[in-house]
């Protein structure tokens, strides 16, 4: 077996899985993060609305794809989940855990380099640690593997 691969799944997979998953969380998170800061919203709410958009966006990513590819909006949202979910609660899990460690990052202002550099720290620690999980659910038929027959 190749160094690379477990079950057939390399890290190249994984990674791309991840990065996709990424994508969608990364866009609902900034927002997220910038209308709870700019808006004054309570720590709390401002990661309770980031969460619920990077699932909102994490979701919509996945289902352009698969619509594209003919499915209906149902059958999109079926995927979408059983593709994304674990990933991005995972990955919502690690980047906000960061964030709440990061001395004086959620205080931090929208012109703070504090605010951007804790944000951009906490998503690419939840890239490294969501991965290995993208590899193991790929690995066995879940994940992004769910989606990969609809393209």
């Amino acid at each position: 077996m190749d160094a690379h691969e477990h079950h057939g799944t390399s890290w190249t997979a994984a990674a791309q899985a991840t990065l996709h998953c990424l994508t969608g969380c990364a866009i609902g998170e900034v927002l997220g993060m910038v209308i709870g800061t700019a808006t004054g919203l309570h720590n709390t709410g401002t990661i309770i609305l980031s969460i619920v958009l990077a699932f909102v966006f994490g979701y919509a990513l996945t289902m352009r794809g698969v619509i594209r590819s003919g499915l209906t909006f149902a059958a999109a949202f079926t995927v979408a989940l059983a593709a994304d979910t674990v990933s991005i609660a995972v990955m919502e899990l690690i980047d906000n855990a960061v964030i709440v460690v990061v001395p004086g990052a959620l205080d931090a202002q929208l012109d703070d380099w504090l605010f951007w550099g804790s944000l951009a720290f906490s998503l690419v620690i939840a890239f490294i640690v969501t991965t290995p999980v993208n590899r193991w659910m790929i690995s066995r038929g879940r994940g992004h593997a769910v989606v990969h027959g609809h393209h």
